[in-house]
């Protein structure tokens, strides 16, 4: 993996921090969205986020994330409709237009993350949870346990919140939130089943549904570096003895990196370093070589022209 390193590191003037000719009809924190009648172009830009803030790029982040959500909602497709319909570049999804359920439902197996951040006398209360306060870090629950936020605007942090609140708010209606929360647990024993078979845990992750008609459909990415948190299964047991945190391959390296330097959101983030920008590739790297079972193959090279070209080709201009 040490030419993956070289390799990154030559990227790392190269990285795409957005398509503004075109300009995206839509700019969420990682993607520039483009929409053709009732499709979409979902652009994975090299942009990170952390705590909802976009902190800068990551070299091959879009490619490696593309490759890491169309291989996992390929597989999806057997628990719930998904709206991938192909890949018209490494790092672009064309996706079929849905009306978006603006909650994000976060599917966590073990006590890590911003729960574990939490009191421990009230942790999980926002979400309508009990949860036993003498848990340790980073131990699996007896089942997992669903924690929905609302999705909110770019630049406004996500809040959490209960299933019964969004209900109750007309967020969404009983039935497609059943069918959602229904569809998430399945789409979470799946990914663990596939990580535990490639030597990986899958910790936690967060799900998006959109409707078409009244079909709810999976949108966005699944069990990605960005979206989920994966650790080495192999170590996971011996680190935890130890008192050591468990081997991660995703971005709660950067949150981590970042609450050391004393940001959780709030206030001006520090500046990212190149170390930290190509130490947050080379894991994501690892990760989807370990997930797809295949060597990664990146396309080198300024990625703005090529992206460009795609979006003028989808948009028919």
């Amino acid at each position: 993996m040490t030419a993956n390193r070289a390799t990154i590191t030559g990227a790392l003037p190269d990285t795409l921090a957005g398509v503004d000719a075109p300009a995206p009809g839509y700019r969420g924190k990682v993607r520039d969205v483009f929409r053709r009648g009732d499709e979409l172009l979902l652009v994975a830009t090299e942009r990170i986020s952390a705590f909802d803030v976009v902190l800068g790029t990551v070299p091959f982040k879009g490619q490696l994330l593309t490759e890491q959500a169309a291989f996992w909602l390929d597989k999806a497709a057997v628990v719930i409709e998904t709206h991938l319909l192909d890949r018209p570049d490494p790092q672009a999804m064309r996706v079929k237009r849905t009306h978006a359920i603006p909650v994000e439902l976060v599917v966590r197996g073990y006590l890590t993350g911003s729960l574990l951040r939490e009191p421990a006398e009230s942790r999980g209360s926002a979400y309508g949870l009990a949860i036993d306060k003498a848990l340790p870090a980073f131990a699996a629950f007896a089942e997992p346990i669903i924690t929905p936020t609302t999705k909110e605007a770019v630049g406004v942090h996500d809040r959490p919140c209960s299933l019964a609140e969004l209900v109750a708010a007309g967020t969404v209606e009983r039935r497609h939130l059943d069918r959602c929360v229904e569809a998430a647990l399945a789409l979470f024993q799946m990914g663990q089943a596939h990580a535990a078979a490639q030597g990986l845990v899958l910790v936690d992750t967060k799900y998006e549904m959109g409707l078409i008609g009244d079909r709810v459909v999976l949108i966005d990415e699944i069990h990605t570096a960005d979206s989920s948190r994966f650790w080495i299964a192999s170590t996971y047991a011996e680190r935890l003895r130890a008192g050591e945190p468990p081997e991660m391959l995703d971005k709660e390296r950067l949150r981590r990196w970042l609450l050391g330097r004393g940001f959780s959101g709030h206030g001006t983030p520090p500046e990212l370093t190149d170390e930290v920008r190509v130490d947050l590739a080379y894991h994501y790297w690892d990760l989807t070589e370990r997930v797809t079972g295949r060597a990664f193959a990146p396309v080198e090279g300024d990625p703005l022209g090529r992206i460009a070209r795609v979006v003028r080709s989808f948009l028919g201009t």
